[in-house]
Formats: C-alpha cells, structure tokens, sequence
C-alpha cells in the first residue's frame, strides 16, 4: 500500500533546459555557445558540489564566469542562471489531487539554493507538498540511497509504503535499491495510470 508519493522537481513538476541559461551566459561574455558549453560542461563536478551544498553561490559564480571568462554581475549571472523553468501543469495538478485525496506529498531534488529560492519565487502554485528534501540542505545527493531514506523518515512512513518518481533512469535505480517504488517518469508517461496502478485513488 502506497501511502507517500515523493516527486522530483526538474523535468517532472517543472520542465527546466540549461541551454538556455548557456545561451544567456555566451551572449553576455561575447563567446560563443560552444565555447561556453564546454567549458562549462568540463566541470559538471562543480555543479554537482553546489547541488551538494559544498559550494556557496558566491564561489559558484566567480568560478563560472572565470571559466567562460564572463564580466557580469552576480545579480546579472543568477537572473541568467535561475530563470530556466517552465510549468508542467498536467503533473502539478495530478500530484495536487494526489494530495488532496489524502496521500502524502514530498519534493526530493537534487538543486541549489539559488534555484530553489527562484522556483518559491516563481512558481508558488507548485509550493503545495507536505515535505521537502532539497540535496543542498542534507548534503546529499540522488541516487545516493541514503536521501531518499530521509524522505521516506521525514514522510513518517516506510520506504516500501513510498513511491518515487524522477526523469533519470538512474536516481530511480536508486530510489528501487534503497527499498522504495520507482517510476520513471518521462513526457509520454500516464502518470496517473502508474499511481493508480500502485492503488492510489484521487
């Protein structure tokens, strides 16, 4: 019996593309894309350290922009960097029915503070879960089993009792090996036909 659904954020409540933020950052350090993809891309440890809370927003812009070698603002950089999010309203309103009906409600993402602060800012409509589990803030990240047993600890509910839910193969590997129900999500996916066939009722 499933009793807490733990949803992702990117891609699955909010659809997000970084080659829009690499776009803006190419255009305001007068490189090209490419240019400024690669370099970015040749550090994805980086971005991985600030998910994990191991990198302030400050030492993440100067460490960006000396990359790509971009003279902009802090303010100018994160305005580039957060506004990449788009609603998935069909996945907003299915989660938001889900809840209502009773069932508990997590966010479990691998994100920063900067973009978090952005989302509660833009998107107030999809502030509606009961918990959050923000990778900055445990310092921990997917599919690193141990985050999503605290979702499942701060749910109160056992992790064979929660079903998860990402667009990532592997955070859902993840998710299946610490003990908890997985679906992959994807655009083409029935979300409510995977929950109810799991018997939740909304």
């Amino acid at each position: 019996m499933i009793r807490t659904v733990i949803s992702d954020l990117g891609r699955v409540v909010l659809w997000f593309d970084n080659a829009i933020f690499l776009r803006k950052l190419a255009d305001g350090a007068g490189k090209p894309f490419e240019d400024v993809k690669a370099a970015v891309h040749g550090d994805l440890e980086l971005l991985r350290r600030f998910d994990a809370g191991a990198v302030t927003p400050c030492a993440f812009f100067e460490r960006v922009t000396g990359l790509v070698g971009a003279d902009i603002s802090y303010e100018a950089f994160f305005e580039m960097y957060n506004d990449i999010f788009s609603l998935n309203a069909p996945a907003v309103d299915l989660l938001a029915s889900v809840k209502a009906a009773g069932c508990k409600t997590l966010l479990l993402s691998n994100t920063d503070p900067e973009r978090f602060a952005f989302v509660r800012r833009r998107f107030p409509e999809v502030l509606f879960f009961d918990h959050y589990v923000l990778s900055y803030e445990l310092k921990l990240l997917k599919p690193d089993p141990a985050i999503y047993l605290a979702a499942a600890r701060l749910a109160d509910t056992s992790p064979r009792e929660c079903v998860f839910i990402d667009d990532m193969e592997e955070n859902v590997k993840g998710a299946v090996d610490a003990g908890l129900v997985g679906i992959h999500y994807m655009p083409t996916t029935d979300l409510a036909a995977e929950l109810k066939k799991l018997g939740l009722r909304f």
